[in-house]
């Protein structure tokens, strides 16, 4: 099947043999999403860009990511904005809010996640909490990778022979894998793609188990000149294969 512009990124993906190659268009999306942000291209500067972040704001990882990017003039017109509409939002949520008044019997009856849930002031914050503009464009450009997936699954011989030949996924996005062939894939194919995929996890788990489980006895003394085969960069292999992410990666630097 000829390659289209959207089935690239998926091909150079699977064809990284990565621990998971969703995990491999996680980290390279994310990375494109804070240049955009922040890098030279500067869009911070747009005023139509500022508006959307302004508005979504930024959850505590990426703003974590975003300081660790580097960009303090980016970062600084960011959050001079952000903060003008946070303080509005925060005074009309402060003239609205009025206490709650709880007998003391009610007080007690309450459970401690039944008074914050009646919190009006609690929910603006956990709303804000849960917004994050790079989450969000994230959360779409993901989702549009999954249709991708399934569509090349479905109607590319080669691609499904590269990831039936793969390393696998990550639990994380096995699971979200799961979750979209219940409404991507027929009952026939649903049927064909698990008895290609769940051996598939089976093999690639049981390597890592391995590769840890070697790694172990490598620190054993009667090892000590024994060869260390594919373990010794098990650890973050390990934890990538059951949490997803690149647990040995720096953080993501801005180029200059």
């Amino acid at each position: 099947m000829k390659e289209q512009l959207y089935t690239i990124p998926l091909n150079d993906a699977v064809d990284a043999g990565d621990e998971c190659p969703f995990c491999f268009i996680e980290r390279a999306v994310e990375q494109d999403l804070l240049d955009f942000v922040l890098g030279s291209s500067a869009s911070y500067m747009e005023s139509d860009v500022r508006d959307m972040t302004d508005k979504a704001g930024f959850c505590r990882p990426h703003f974590q990511k975003m300081f660790d990017y580097g960009n303090t003039l980016g970062n600084a017109w960011i959050l001079k904005t952000h903060y003008r509409r946070m303080i509005g939002e925060f005074r009309e949520q402060a003239k609205n809010f009025t206490p709650g008044k709880l007998s003391f019997k009610e007080k007690l009856m309450r459970s401690k996640a039944d008074a914050e849930s009646a919190s009006t002031l609690g929910n603006w914050v956990r709303r804000k909490e849960e917004s994050c503009y790079i989450c969000n464009q994230f959360r779409d450009t993901y989702a549009r990778y999954l249709d991708t997936f399934f569509y090349l699954y479905k109607q590319d011989d080669a691609f499904r022979e590269k990831v039936a030949n793969s390393k696998g996924f990550c639990l994380t996005h096995f699971g979200d894998l799961c979750d979209a062939a219940e409404t991507k894939l027929s009952d026939k194919e649903k049927e064909e793609f698990y008895k290609m995929l769940l051996p598939l996890m089976d093999r690639n788990l049981e390597r890592l188990a391995e590769d840890v489980s070697w790694m172990v006895e490598m620190f054993d003394y009667r090892n000590q000149n024994a060869d260390w085969k594919t373990s010794k960069d098990a650890i973050q292999r390990g934890m990538q294969k059951l949490k997803g992410g690149y647990p040995a990666d720096g953080p993501y630097k801005m180029k200059k």
